[in-house]
């Protein structure tokens, strides 16, 4: 059967707070409707191009992991379960199977939480420019790809849409966040990350880098925030996913996410700037083929 497509949701009975690269939030009540779409960004552009089921993999893989993170930390989700949705939802139940969490109201922290176990992407960059990522340093000598001694959090500011996240210290996090939130975010990234790493690993799955998010709760019962962990969670499209099997440091590496489409768009030499390119069929088909195998050999499941 093929595969139902969401490139844009529109459901005029619900209020949308926002629409995002790839996910649609809508205030339902007191909560959030969050729905994954098939929309596929890469260098911060959406693509014109939607990988069919995208969405429907990003949420089972959160999915899966927002159980397995419970012990950890608490998360957003209420329901995935359309049926549990309220009323007002019902009728888009089409268009929600699979791909859509009603989840807790949170506040989230203006940081992108990000946790590198290897040297890629934009902290391989800022190495060889100055032997430091984030304003840890690192021994000399590494190797695009190698492991590094230890994982390390390395946090970025959230640009608005249509600009670029930018890395920044732990020292400068603190500053947006205050000490103590600040460093529990990077010991909860960190568990997280070596919670996640290690269950992958099982499955052949290098977890290079991940990004999580969280957020608070303010509960009136008690005076006190809490943290939670929001949005999604080691997905395809917050992390960077090596097979093990073929992980050889030393230069870039297969992967299960969308560097097989930044790889491509560097290739052709697009600009990174709107518009985005007309993608290939057999580029959008291999990039959906990378994601379902992520999802199988996370979850051990298909869709």
């Amino acid at each position: 059967m093929a595969a139902r497509v969401l490139t844009r949701s529109e459901f005029d009975d619900l209020t949308l707070l926002k629409r995002g690269k790839v996910r649609d939030v809508y205030e339902v009540e007191d909560k959030l409707l969050i729905v994954a779409s098939d929309r596929m960004s890469a260098f911060d552009v959406v693509m014109a191009d939607p990988i069919p089921d995208k969405g429907k993999i990003l949420t089972r893989i959160s999915l899966f992991w927002f159980q397995r993170l419970e012990p950890i930390v608490d998360n957003h989700l209420i329901s995935s379960d359309p049926s549990q949705f309220p009323a007002v939802c019902q009728k888009y139940a089409p268009d929600l199977e699979g791909r859509s969490m009603l989840v807790k109201k949170a506040t989230p922290l203006p940081v992108e939480c990000i946790v590198r176990g290897y040297l890629s992407g934009s902290g391989w960059q800022e190495y060889l420019q100055t032997g430091a990522v984030c304003g840890i340093p690192l021994p000399e000598g590494l190797s695009q790809s190698d492991r590094l001694p230890q994982p390390i959090f390395t946090p970025s500011t959230k640009a608005a849409d249509g600009m670029h996240d930018e890395n920044i210290t732990f020292e400068q996090a603190s500053q947006i966040l205050g000490p103590e939130k600040a460093g529990a975010v990077r010991r909860l990234s960190l568990e997280i990350y070596d919670f996640g790493r290690n269950l992958a690993a099982q499955n052949g799955i290098i977890v290079a880098d991940t990004k999580f998010e969280f957020g608070t709760l303010t509960d009136p019962q008690h005076p006190d925030e809490q943290l939670i962990l929001i949005d999604e969670v080691l997905t395809p499209d917050s992390s960077r996913f090596w097979p093990a099997d073929t992980y050889s440091p030393g230069g870039p590496q297969k992967s299960f996410d969308k560097q097989f489409l930044r790889d491509y768009l560097i290739e052709i030499q697009w600009l990174k700037t709107p518009p985005p390119p007309k993608l290939p069929d057999e580029i959008v088909a291999k990039t959906r083929e990378k994601y379902l195998d992520a999802l199988q050999r996370i979850t051990g499941q298909g869709l």
